[in-house]
């Protein structure tokens, strides 16, 4: 299904296995976003089209950077963290293939394994920057475990706008795929269904061809500088 007339599609997803789901039970706590409630690991990725299928070439890790441009609270900084322990790329080749992507080019991924945490008196922020671009051509947000929460609602925007045009919320092994360069979105706190603690469990997928290069030195050098290509 490719993205709908204003840029957005929600696509369903095989049922997660059992050993990606038990990754999220021991991802380090992200020490740059989230305030304690958001844990994380992260890959990069190259992609190539051969005889109609995507090729996932995992790329040296590196730490992440991008633009405070794009981020008021995370760009602009090296944020360090661990590679991820389990293998997302059959899930990220479905919206590949559902976003269509030119396979006249390779492309460059961002692969971000979150879970968010609250409880009674904690909210988990899932967007502490706000409403906002990414800063790449499309981005995949992917659910795959909503343990005792709720919030946690998905919202695009049209630039400038004051009210989201699109509001809802993704059930487990279910993503929004989305024109990140039309489009802004936020996603509103998790909270506690019961009072308990709860979590969300995510992947989020930024997509940019490879000639845009945001990937290696000289990405990083302008995303500190804050210097959009």
């Amino acid at each position: 299904m490719p993205l709908n007339a204003q840029g957005f599609t929600v696509v369903d997803l095989p049922e997660a296995s059992a050993d990606l789901l038990a990754s999220y039970d021991d991802l380090p706590v992200d020490d740059y976003m989230g305030n304690g409630t958001r844990f994380k690991r992260f890959d990069q990725y190259r992609l190539k089209s051969k005889d109609g299928e995507w090729h996932f070439e995992l790329l040296p890790h590196r730490d992440y950077t991008t633009y405070k441009t794009f981020n008021s609270v995370g760009g602009g900084i090296r944020r360090v963290y661990e590679p991820i322990q389990v293998d997302f790329t059959p899930l990220i080749a479905i919206g590949a293939a559902e976003l269509g992507l030119d396979r006249s080019e390779d492309w460059q991924i961002n692969v971000h394994q979150n879970r968010t945490r609250a409880d009674g008196g904690k909210p988990g922020p899932l967007t502490p920057e706000g409403v906002h671009h990414d800063g790449h051509e499309f981005v995949m947000i992917a659910v795959f475990r909503r343990e005792n929460v709720a919030g946690g609602e998905t919202r695009l925007w049209e630039p400038g706008a004051d009210a989201p045009f699109w509001e809802g919320t993704l059930n487990p092994n279910q993503a929004v795929l989305l024109d990140d360069r039309a489009l802004a979105h936020d996603v509103t706190d998790v909270l506690s269904a019961d009072g308990g603690p709860g979590h969300r469990d995510i992947v989020i997928v930024a997509f940019s061809r490879w000639s845009d290069k945001w990937y290696g030195e000289e990405h990083d050098e302008r995303a500190l500088a804050d210097r959009p290509a």
